[in-house]
């Protein structure tokens, strides 16, 4: 049988290891769908699976990815045929099952989204899961009552990936935006993404009171632990909504009641994996539409298969800025 390159983590000495190394599709889990995959995405969940500094598999050895977009070689499920472009983010690939750092995915149709059209497969996964998720934060929020009358929209971790596209997204839609980053360096990339305000994050006066000067309609949060968030329920506007979406920063939250019972503010917990198929698709419609990020290709840039290893590195010690899309086949 035909062997091919993957990008696998084997448990090593209580520890995952990840390699580049040879495999065939025997090798792969089970699933209704073979994929063969063009193109996949470096998220911070792959850098911390890829690297065993967090426990993200559940099980190995395990092709790592948890986003992947290609053409369906061959199908046992009628609502796919051979040639049709797919593209899947979470669902389990990565991290319960074999991911998308390999030229062949196999996956359950239940799953699979159809791409959008308007969408290429290499536009999916410049968006991928981390643009997925900051459009998903925008999605519950607006269903949450946001609209860009209400306010300015921070978010945190700016020029990471969520973040990057979060911005995008939400300027486009007429939101004013302020993009809170440690980078200062990063000041005119932000703007141009179409943040009105950068604000570093390093200069933040959070103030110690339960409630603090109300600033915000809507938050967009990447980073959770650090303080940032606690600060953000404190300024948050009456009535206003955060997102939580990541945890870059750690896990702990300390605040009061006192945001969500004196000023009704929602805080919103966005988990992208398992989120329901049909909203899912009514989302990735919307990224090829009215929510598709205006600088896809300022925000994104291509590494080969081989340059995972440094990718991964350079997430986890916050050098990235953006999405890096991975030319698998």
């Amino acid at each position: 049988m035909d062997r091919f390159q993957a990008y696998r983590v084997h448990e090593e000495d209580g520890k995952p290891r990840g390699r580049l190394e040879e495999i065939t599709l025997d090798d792969l889990n089970e699933g209704e769908v073979l994929i063969r995959v063009r193109y996949s995405s470096v998220n911070y969940k792959d850098a911390l699976a890829a690297t065993g500094k967090g426990k993200i598999m559940r099980s190995f050895p395990k092709v790592a990815g948890i986003d992947a977009a290609g053409v369906v070689e061959a199908s046992e499920d009628p609502r796919f045929s051979e040639g049709d472009e797919v593209l899947v983010t979470g669902t389990g690939i990565g991290e319960e099952r074999d991911g998308g750092y390999a030229p062949y995915l196999r996956h359950s149709a239940d799953w699979l989204v159809p791409l959008p059209e308007g969408l290429s497969l290499r536009d999916a996964m410049a968006i991928g899961t981390a643009g997925f998720t900051a459009a998903l934060s925008v999605y519950r929020m607006e269903k949450n009552g946001l609209a860009p009358e209400n306010g300015p929209v921070a978010v945190t971790g700016a020029t990471g990936g969520v973040g990057s596209i979060a911005v995008d997204i939400l300027a486009g839609l007429g939101y004013e935006v302020t993009a809170i980053t440690g980078k200062e360096s990063e000041r005119d990339y932000l703007k141009e993404l179409g943040a009105k305000e950068v604000v570093n994050r390093n200069e933040l006066e959070m103030g110690e009171r339960p409630l603090e000067k109300s600033m915000w309609a809507g938050a967009v949060d990447t980073v959770g632990g650090g303080g940032v968030l606690a600060w953000l329920t404190r300024t948050a506007k009456r009535h206003g909504s955060i997102a939580a979406c990541g945890n870059a920063g750690g896990f702990d939250l300390n605040t009061t009641v006192l945001p969500f019972i004196l000023r009704g503010v929602d805080l919103l917990g966005i988990d992208s994996n398992y989120f329901p198929m049909e909203e899912r698709k009514q989302i990735w419609e919307r990224l090829a539409s009215d929510m598709r990020p205006r600088h896809l290709q300022e925000i994104s840039h291509d590494i080969p298969f081989s340059g995972l290893p440094g990718a991964f590195d350079r997430l986890i010690e916050g050098k990235a800025r953006g999405r890096m899309v991975v030319e698998i086949s």
